[in-house]
């Protein structure tokens, strides 16, 4: 009578009681439903003869999975009955944590293992152990897979060094780590969890040890066995249905690859001097690739010569379907033996990167300027093994090695399984790469088609969780399959999508969206021409190797893209770091008063370029290499704003703009384009500004180190640009518009011609002012129904706070306000749906007449004011309505018989929109806009009327803040070409702060009321409806104001009607009138004599100041030349040790003044400092031909009474008064 198999199992090994009888009778069962049925079914075509046939009962593999089992723990005195057998299906359906077992671990050993693993890899966790048993059969999967199966399913599995040997065996795994498809560092994709096979696999049913040997004419093949010598000379006499068996050393194993439909990987053989190709496409042969690594010796059988088409026609050697491989192949007669796959060393390794510059032949970019050339250079082929450290990017390929080594896979296929940090990594014929890219590391290693990558250890840790701001889904490495970019430019673009998916997204645009903006934003501002297609045979098997890793390019100077938010937050911490205030005083600043400190430190600015065309100054951290901008541009978001903003997901920043104008090429103009409003853009040049305001009270510049003297400070940052400067990566709907009108026009040719290729392209994007959206459908209108008028802007008053009583519902208090008279084009036409900025029709033009309008922008309205421009076209909209007389104004209401000149008012609500329109050709000649008259400064110097608008550049300014603020007026000193030059008074304190009032930056003027001072000079002063707009932006770091006229004496002395108040002077020194040399107290300004200066203040703080009063001839008069400060000492040609002696000279006495007169008078002084000066004041080294530039002096009278007495007569006459002039700047060269 048979036996019970399970009875006997139980008989055999059941000695330790329940637990073990409970957990023998599991593996029976397990191995019955799970194993067994795999055996007896169907053979896989390799399948060995003891597999087939039920010649294996479950008696007997339940007896070898025990032995197995007990061989491989720690003890082997009892069963592990905290072990479970677990099938694949449950595995992979209850499984969600990535995991790791190990049968012979003790408790202490996994503590052990646990800790030296987070030690070597800080911020990691060691994967947790299960007590879990896995059995099963190892077969060929799809597309070259190894696979871990039983009766209730399959489960990928991955392992260091397979053998053929383990093929459709039923294995026993004692130590394994199953990653799920959900773990931290997956993916969510279709596929499921691997196992990871650490080690060999326990055979519970070996066939033979030499499988290949044992099949029928395997001694045969081998002994018939080639080299690769031998081989190499086959493939030049090709003879049909030959068949050959080669053994050699693997010198390189290509990826694998699917073209056309056909998977298909190479590798060669090498004996040292000579080497062959092989060729596997046979899809039952694909697992060799696992089989397969750098290093090992090996023997293919059953080779044919064959032509590759692909590789011009050569010859290679192609695996056939009786081919077979046998690894670790000696090839010695007699002795065709298998040996430890450890056995064989492999090439030389490259074990870590160089860490000294200079030991690194390519570490000469390191040397070079960031104004230098791109330079091209070529890569080195290497080996290389190391741990990974980071996963920067999965889906891009990018990892980091040990820390300091970068390696990019994406010139690869995507890998079957994604590395790991702690994956240890062997790789073959990897190019080494010296700074390709500045936002990586230095030392870079990139994979080619010939390149290997081999796992050698598994990680021991978890996966961290995928970084959202790196693109997953490998749309980077598909878009360079498509263009065959450079290296530098892949990686570049993979930190610009990185830095791109944490400031848009989601607040701008998806997700999905930022690869394909990274990718578009490459090619604008790295203009590479692509490589052409990429030739994979030639790639992976000529000599000598080209790809497109072999010549790459390195840029240190590469655009870096940085957030509004970390430009903010740099620029505010570098405003008061990167200044010391003394720099801030003007020269000689150590003679000023302390009310003349505090006034030079209220307001200062500080302005950086992003393409580097300063130098970098001390204390910038912001700018290594040029900077580039991502954003919204938008309307202002809030009531105290009047400029446009930028912004993107982490903040706003406000920004001065201006566009070329269309009729006047190369001329600028303050922005009036709203189909910018939305557009996702690209500011590539641009200048950061900083303005400091600082209340103070220091008493002199010896204590400007001291922080107490500070009450108050604060800065003000924004942006400067041009439009023109300007790349649109998604425009906005009526952008879109506008390009196309552009191309169809005739002005296709100005400040759209860097925009020109957003025409061609099918994407746009529909957005709004408040987000932007990346589509790929058709643009088109609104479908809501509206009302819409036609105005042209004729006059725009300045922004002000106002008490608008209420104008708008909800708007009570005061609130910012502005006006804008415009001229009514036609009437008010209703609309089906928002024609945005479309071009005009027939029924919105009146031909009759033109109306005025006053449109009153107040609250949230008010926003509009840095797009609505004087002379400019604009579509009002009301949307959502059918009711014409919502954009119709009111009139006032008069007496009978009284006639009123007055303009209808319109509201302006929140909800309405302006758009441009840029060519309103259906109007005739004399409706086009009218430019408003803009005098020049000259003109305003000599006009006579009472209100001005015009334009000017600025070449100085002033704070004149009120105590207890910090901004409430300033006086800019304005000029033209012509160099005359006006002060403009600026009262802020009922108006919003104007950012971009600096010195380099031409302003428009307009409404400000000129005025003529008690002296005669001309000023102008701000009034309540004052403009100011900035149509140029300069480059306010190295401002250069037009030099001011050269005048003649007699001609300015005498002139009234020119009105110049600055010019220049060349004339030769008459002589000294006097100089006065003294110490001043920095606080009262009286004599500071030693320590104190009067009793009533006891400041002990005093400034060292000289004055001076000389006559210059010019040849066609004489002019009163005051000369003050830091100018005294170069003009009477003393060096700065003198110059000091002179200041402790005077600190007993406190002052001395001397009054030269002329050259040939004796010093009636013994006094050997007044002797001193007297004769310097008289030697020809002063007295002498100087060139200055003055400002003439207006409050002295033109005439004066003056006495002359000759013997004993007195003579009284009318003398005219010498022209006074007081010298700004004295030019020594």
């Amino acid at each position: 009578m048979d036996l019970d198999p399970l009875q006997l199992l139980l008989d055999q090994f059941g000695t330790g009681g329940e637990a073990e009888s409970a957990w023998l009778k599991e593996i029976f069962s397990f191995i019955t439903h799970n194993i067994h049925p795999l055996l007896s079914g169907p053979a896989p075509p390799a399948a060995d003869d003891l597999l087939t046939g039920g010649r294996v009962c479950p008696h007997q593999l339940s007896v070898c999975v025990v032995e197995k089992i007990q061989e491989n723990m720690c003890v082997t005195h009892t069963l592990p009955v905290s072990y479970r057998p677990v099938s694949v299906s449950e595995l992979i359906t209850h499984q969600h944590l990535a995991c790791v077992s190990n049968l012979s671990w003790s408790t202490n050993q996994q503590r052990a293992w646990a800790k030296e693993v987070e030690l070597s890899l800080p911020g990691h966790r060691a994967l947790p152990r299960v007590n879990l048993l896995l059995i099963g059969c190892l077969r060929e999967g799809r597309g070259g897979e190894w696979t871990l199966m039983d009766a209730s399913g399959s489960v990928r599995c991955e392992s260091l060094s397979p053998s053929p040997l383990w093929l459709n065996q039923p294995v026993f795994l004692p130590h394994w780590n199953y990653i799920p498809h959900n773990a931290p560092g997956q993916h969510q994709d279709k596929e499921e969890g691997y196992v990871e096979l650490i080690g060999s696999p326990v055979l519970l049913c070996p066939g033979p040890e030499q499988g290949l040997a044992a099949s029928p004419g395997g001694e045969a093949e081998l002994s018939r066995a080639v080299g690769v010598r031998e081989a190499a000379g086959l493939l030049h006499n090709r003879a049909r249905g030959q068949r050959v068996s080669v053994c050699g050393q693997v010198g390189s194993v290509c990826p694998l690859l699917v073209v056309a439909g056909t998977t298909f990987f190479c590798f060669s053989l090498t004996d040292g001097c000579h080497s062959v190709a092989v060729l596997v496409k046979d899809s039952s042969r694909l697992w060799w690739t696992q089989c397969v690594c750098v290093g090992q010796s090996v023997c293919v059988t059953a080779l044919r010569v064959c032509v590759l088409r692909g590789w011009r026609g050569n010859n290679i050697l192609c695996v056939t379907d009786q081919s077979e491989i046998h690894t670790n192949y000696t090839h010695t007669p007699g002795d065709n033996t298998h040996t430890d796959s450890q056995a064989n060393t492999p090439p030389p390794l490259m074990m870590s990167h160089v860490d000294d510059d200079d030991d690194c032949e390519e570490a000469e970019p390191e040397k070079v300027t960031v104004q230098s050339a791109v330079k091209m250079k070529r890569s080195r082929v290497i080996s290389y093994q190391g741990t990974v450290t980071e996963v920067v990017s999965e889906g891009a390929g990018l990892y980091v090695i040990d820390g300091k080594v970068g390696l990019c896979l994406a010139y690869q296929p995507t890998l079957r399984r994604k590395l790991r940090a702690g994956d240890s990594v062997e790789l073959h014929h990897v190019h080494f790469l010296y700074r390709p890219c500045p936002d990586f590391p230095p030392s870079m290693l990139c994979t080619c088609l010939r390149s290997s990558l081999r796992v050698t250890a598994f990680s021991r840790v978890g996966g961290s969780p995928p970084d959202s701001r790196c693109p997953g889904d490998g749309a980077l490495p598909r878009l360079l399959l498509e263009n065959n970019m450079g290296v530098s430019e892949y990686l570049w673009t993979c930190h610009l999508s990185s830095q791109l998916s944490h400031s848009l997204v989601p607040s701008v645009v998806k997700q999905q969206c930022v690869c394909e903006l990274s990718w578009r934003l490459m090619e604008f501002v790295r203009t590479r021409v692509g490589r052409g297609r990429r030739d994979i045979y030639s790639e992976m098997l000529d000599e000598p190797h080209t790809c497109p890793l072999t010549q790459y390019s390195a840029d240190p100077a590469v655009h870096q893209s940085i957030s509004v938010s970390e430009l903010l937050q740099c620029l505010q911490s570098d405003c008061w770091s990167s200044v010391s205030l003394a720099s801030l005083l003007p020269p000689g600043g150590s003679s000023l008063s302390s009310s003349q400190i505090n006034t030079a430190l209220a307001w200062s600015c500080r302005t950086l370029t992003s393409d580097l065309q300063d130098n970098p100054q001390p204390g910038d951290s912001l700018r290594r290499r040029p900077l580039l901008l991502v954003g919204v541009l938008e309307l202002p978001s809030q009531t105290s704003e009047q400029t446009l903003q930028l912004r993107d997901g982490t903040g706003a920043v406000a920004c001065i703009v201006t566009e070329t104008r269309e009729e006047d090429e190369g001329g600028q103009r303050a922005a009036f384009n709203t189909a910018w409003i939305g557009c996702l853009v690209c500011v590539q040049q641009f200048t950061m500004v900083t303005e400091r305001f600082i209340q103070s009270d220091f008493p002199s510049h010896q204590h400007l180190d001291q922080d107490k003297y500070i009450s108050h400070k604060h800065c003000r940052v924004y942006l400067q640009f041009s439009l023109d400067r300007l790349h649109i990566l998604s425009p906005s709907v009526a952008m879109v518009t506008h390009l196309r009108q552009k191309g169809e026009g005739s002005g296709g040719q100005t400040a759209g011609r860097k925009r020109r290729r957003e025409e061609e392209e099918p994407d746009s994007s529909h957005s709004d002012s408040s987000s932007v959206t990346v589509t790929t459908g058709p643009v088109g209108g609104g479908s809501r129904p509206c009302v819409s008028v036609v105005i042209r802007v004729e006059h725009k008053e300045g922004v002000a706070w106002r008490n608008t009583g209420g104008l708008n519902e909800g708007e009570t208090g005061l609130m910012l306000c502005f006006s804008v008279r415009a001229a009514v084009i036609g009437p008010v036409v209703s609309w089906g749906r928002d024609l945005k900025n479309g071009p005009m029709t027939d029924r919105e033009i009146e031909t009759e007449k033109e109306d005025k309008v006053v449109l009153v922008f107040s609250g949230v309205s008010a926003r509009w004011f840095p797009l609505l421009q004087p002379g400019s076209f604009y579509r009002l909209i009301a949307a959502n309505t059918q009711d014409p007389s919502v954009l119709i104004g009111c009139g006032v209401s008069g007496r009978s018989g009284v006639e009123l000149h007055t303009d209808s008012t319109l509201q302006v609500r929140p909800d309405w929109r302006f758009h441009t329109l840029t060519c309103p050709l259906l109007l005739p000649a004399y409706r086009q806009a009218l430019s408003p008259t803009v005098l020049s400064v000259s003109q305003v110097l000599d006009c006579r009327c009472e209100l001005v608008c015009f334009q000017a550049l600025v070449c100085d300014r002033i704070s004149l803040s009120d105590s207890g603020d910090t901004h409430t007026g300033a006086r800019l000193t304005v000029c033209d070409q012509s160099g005359r030059s006006l002060q403009v008074y600026l009262d802020l304190s009922h108006t919003p702060y104007p950012p971009g009032l600096l010195p380099g930056n031409t302003l428009l003027l307009s409404d400000f009321q000129r005025r003529l001072s008690r002296t005669g000079s001309v000023y102008c002063s701000y009034l309540p409806v004052s403009s100011i707009t900035v149509i140029t932006v300069g480059d306010t770091s190295s401002c250069r104001p037009p030099p001011a006229p050269m005048m003649h004496l007699d001609v300015w002395a005498v002139s009234s009607e020119q009105r110049c108040i600055v010019g220049q002077v060349t004339g030769h020194v008459v002589c000294f009138l006097f100089l006065q040399l003294q110490w001043s107290c920095s606080l009262c300004g009286s004599v500071y004599v030693q320590s104190c200066c009067s009793p009533q203040c006891r400041s002990t703080s005093s400034v060292f100041q000289s004055k001076a009063k000389l006559v210059i001839d010019d040849g066609t008069g004489e002019a009163h030349i005051w000369v003050s400060g830091a100018l005294v000492r170069p003009l009477l040609g003393l060096a700065d040790s003198q110059w000091e002696g002179l200041q402790r000279a005077l600190r007993v006495r406190g002052h001395i003044t001397v009054y030269p007169r002329g050259r040939s008078l004796v010093c009636p002084s013994d006094d050997p400092l007044v002797h001193f000066l007297w004769c310097v004041c008289s030697s020809e080294a002063v007295c002498r031909q100087l060139s200055l530039t003055c400002r003439k002096q207006t409050n002295h009278r033109s005439e004066e009474m003056k006495r002359f007495s000759r013997g004993d007569r007195d003579f009284m006459t009318r003398m005219t008064r010498p022209l006074q002039l007081t010298c700004l700047h004295l030019h020594t060269d």
